[in-house]
């Protein structure tokens, strides 16, 4: 299997983020990405590819043009404001605000761009992004040539980011961007399949009410898990897109029989829809030991996940996501992949 990574990922590092109450470094770190990498080579997972750069128009058939636009003068603008450290956001136009006026100040601007604090910026973010994104389209590309498989090792991850707004460490929704351009490519139905533990919610919304692309979406129980406000069962789709969008929430302590019943419902759903392409949001964070999540998957399941996404017998691109355990994170996102690959 041919994997697409790019070092410039590493350009985004020593974030801070705030969490239980604390303003932390930030768990998404550009050791994640070397774990991962480092263990395709060790394992021999096969060719490790450059991404090949792409303008943004794939970007802006997913995600709203101004967003799009706003990411990369997020670093200028908050330099030219004289500030230092993480770009965050601190301000929502939620309820009762105005929602509808962009205003000048970069710190209005990330606020109304973004659905948390969770997706900061210091100077090599956007280069981080747009690489990201490249590494998306150009494995993407692999698979629409004929390979059965593939693995685009982006980061940061996407698959928060909505059509416009990022957050959860998630910009522009690598996963979605993919789809998209699968459709454009040809593809009369593409399904999207995400085993991260935390719900894809930026995916949901971009495809909430379309019938060509199908999103399965196994994580943690909205009621108590973020990102809270999306990812219930009822959740089903709406106009054409109605019955083509499946919510598996699970509670906290899910462990591999409870979790691998959900996976398996997916996947006969997957199979009925009969996809052209399958994309695979790929996230490692229901390990036992993840410091942010509650699931109790172990290591030696995440290669029968991937045994049986391989049955489903479809061309498969394989997105990273999350996974923030990070000496385990290589073994169990390149698990998977052993796993699909047999």
């Amino acid at each position: 299997m041919k994997t697409v990574f790019s070092p410039l990922h590493a350009g985004h590092a020593g974030t801070m983020e705030l969490i239980s109450g604390a303003i932390v470094p930030g768990f998404e770190k550009p050791s994640r990405a070397e774990f991962i990498r480092a263990r395709v080579e060790s394992e021999k997972l096969g060719p490790i590819l450059p991404p090949e750069v792409h303008d943004l128009a794939a970007a802006k058939r997913v995600h709203r043009a101004d967003y799009i636009d706003f990411l990369p003068t997020v670093w200028p603008q908050w330099q030219a404001a004289g500030r230092e450290g993480s770009a965050i956001p601190f301000t929502w136009p939620t309820r009762g605000l105005r929602g509808d006026v962009l205003p000048k100040s970069i710190d209005a601007q990330l606020g109304f761009y973004s659905f948390d604090g969770g997706a900061p910026f210091v100077k090599g973010t956007w280069d981080a992004i747009k690489s990201s994104y490249d590494v998306a389209l150009t494995a993407a590309a692999v698979v629409k040539g004929g390979e059965r498989a593939a693995f685009a090792l982006c980061r940061p991850p996407g698959h928060h980011a909505g059509a416009g707004f990022m957050g959860g460490y998630c910009y522009i929704n690598n996963a979605a961007v993919a789809a998209q351009w699968f459709c454009d490519q040809g593809a009369g139905r593409v399904s999207i399949l995400d085993v991260d533990y935390h719900h894809g919610n930026g995916t949901q919304e971009i495809f909430y009410s379309r019938n060509d692309v199908q999103v399965l979406n196994l994580h943690g129980d909205p009621m108590v898990e973020y990102p809270y406000f999306l990812g219930h069962a009822d959740e089903r789709g709406e106009g054409p897109g109605e019955g083509f969008n499946l919510n598996y929430p699970m509670p906290f302590g899910t462990d591999w029989d409870a979790w691998n019943a959900n996976l398996e419902d997916a996947c006969k759903r997957l199979a009925d829809y009969a996809p052209d392409v399958v994309v695979v949001s790929l996230g490692v964070d229901t390990f036992e030991k993840d410091p942010i999540s509650q699931f109790k998957l172990k290591s030696a399941d995440y290669p029968r996940i991937g045994a049986r996404i391989a049955k489903l017998g479809l061309p498969t691109l394989f997105v990273m996501e999350g996974g923030y355990a990070v000496e385990e994170i290589g073994v169990n996102a390149v698990g998977v992949l052993t796993g699909f690959e047999g």
